[in-house]
């Protein structure tokens, strides 16, 4: 049941995309563009954004352009933290990165134009919502992935793997959150955001699943192959960096993991069975293998 509601949350948001990138000329650009936003993707955090409206009942038509809005964000994320420059990455979703098929100057453009697709859907007339939190949307999406979010996270994991000392769990804990969680927050928390609901609770759920998120990603980096994770195994081994199988041990990371998805479970009680999709979404979370 999961798995199809999933499958469909996936050709809703790629049917979105793909309905935009009609409008546009073709040119090599919007190849490389298409082949960085549509080439798999497991598209949980579109997921978030259309469960976490389903529970106060927004329009779905507008869910999916919230939900395409933030996939077109992480992809533009992912796009540029395989650069050379960040993590120097060969593959993704099991074929070659951007810029391992283009070149570096065409995944930088890729990224910038994604970036901006991103708020270009949260400002689409599509999006049937008052003006007023469709600038609540905006704020809050460039918030969670500018300075204060993920590309701050990102510059805090550059600084990180240039140290010459112990780097402690809460160091790790506040890059993570920044670079993976905020962005994770900010599609789990959507609905509230636009139904202009209370928040807690989705703020507690998010919080628990992204960590648990990048910790089985730190998990699957030891364990998992290339097949399965459509990207390079063991870098982080490999590099030396600190993650949080370096720091807790593979058998107490995967004991914080169970930890963190029961806390992001129990606290949707408040939703009772209107939020069976996000439970659903952090046990895939906790068990996933790629």
């Amino acid at each position: 049941m999961f798995e199809k509601r999933l499958q469909d949350c996936k050709s809703k948001v790629e049917a979105r995309l793909r309905d935009r990138f009609s409008t546009f000329e073709d040119n090599p650009l919007k190849e490389a563009i298409a082949y960085a936003v549509l080439n798999g993707g497991k598209r949980l955090r579109a997921f978030l954004v259309l469960e976490s409206s389903s529970i106060f009942d927004i329009d779905p038509v507008s869910a999916e352009f919230v939900a395409a809005s933030v996939e077109c964000l992480h992809a533009y994320s992912l796009v540029h933290d395989d650069l050379p420059a960040m993590d120097d990455d060969s593959l993704r979703r099991g074929l070659p990165t951007v810029h391992m098929k283009w070149d570096e100057a065409t995944a930088i453009l890729v990224g910038d134009a994604l970036q901006s697709l991103s708020f270009e859907f949260l400002s689409n007339e599509g999006l049937s919502i008052d003006s007023t939190i469709k600038l609540r949307l905006i704020n809050t999406l460039a918030q969670a992935s500018g300075m204060t979010g993920m590309v701050l996270g990102q510059m805090q994991d550059i600084n990180l793997g240039q140290t010459d000392y112990n780097i402690g769990i809460d160091e790790i804990i506040d890059m993570q959150k920044n670079k993976t969680g905020k962005l994770i927050q900010w599609s789990a928390k959507s609905g509230a955001i636009i139904a202009q609901e209370n928040d807690h609770a989705l703020d507690i759920y998010s919080n628990s699943l992204g960590l648990a998120f990048q910790i089985t990603d730190d998990i699957l980096d030891i364990e998992g192959s290339a097949a399965d994770l459509g990207k390079t195994p063991g870098k982080d081994l490999i590099t030396g960096k600190a993650t949080f199988v370096a720091l807790m041990g593979l058998d107490q990371a995967k004991c914080e993991v169970k930890r963190l998805i029961s806390e992001a479970c129990d606290s949707l009680e408040e939703y009772g069975e209107r939020a069976d999709g996000l439970r659903e979404l952090a046990i895939f979370v906790g068990s996933r293998k790629k």
